[in-house]
This record gives C-alpha cells, structure tokens and sequence, in this order.
C-alpha cells in the first residue's frame, strides 16, 4: 500500500507481485512521490478500516489496483 503526501489519505493498493505494472500513467501522476507504508498479505475476511477487503481484493484482481479516496467531508 502506497501513499502520497501530496494527497492526504490517498492511498493505493497493488499485488506484490505485480507491483505498480498495472497501474495507469495518469494515476502514477498523482503518486509521484509514492511511499510504501505497509506491505501485509490481504484475504477475504481480513479487517480494514476504512475499505472492504472483497472489494479491494477484486478491483486489485481486475484492474491491477485499488485507490482508497479520502474521506468525504461535510460542509
């Protein structure tokens, strides 16, 4: 899991094993100075915080990666 302190609590998750290959350019753009803050094995059934981890799981499946927004504020 990646993140980047242009953005706050944008984060970006990605397979081990894929890495970042997956990833599109324009997002890269917005991670450009990307630190890894937590690599960790995620399963369904896992506990996130902020994200459902069967959701995570697919879209990192499907597309290569997982953006985690920031959270909504209210006016």
């Amino acid at each position: 899991m990646y993140k980047t302190s242009s953005h706050k609590n944008l984060f970006l998750y990605v397979s081990e094993a894929e890495g970042l290959s997956r990833v599109p350019q324009s997002l890269l753009c917005r991670f450009v100075d990307r630190l890894l803050v937590l690599n960790f094995e995620l399963k369904v059934g896992n506990f996130l915080a902020k994200e459902d981890p069967e959701v995570v799981l697919r879209n990192i499946h499907q597309m290569g990666y997982h953006l985690q927004l920031p959270p909504v504020t209210k006016i």
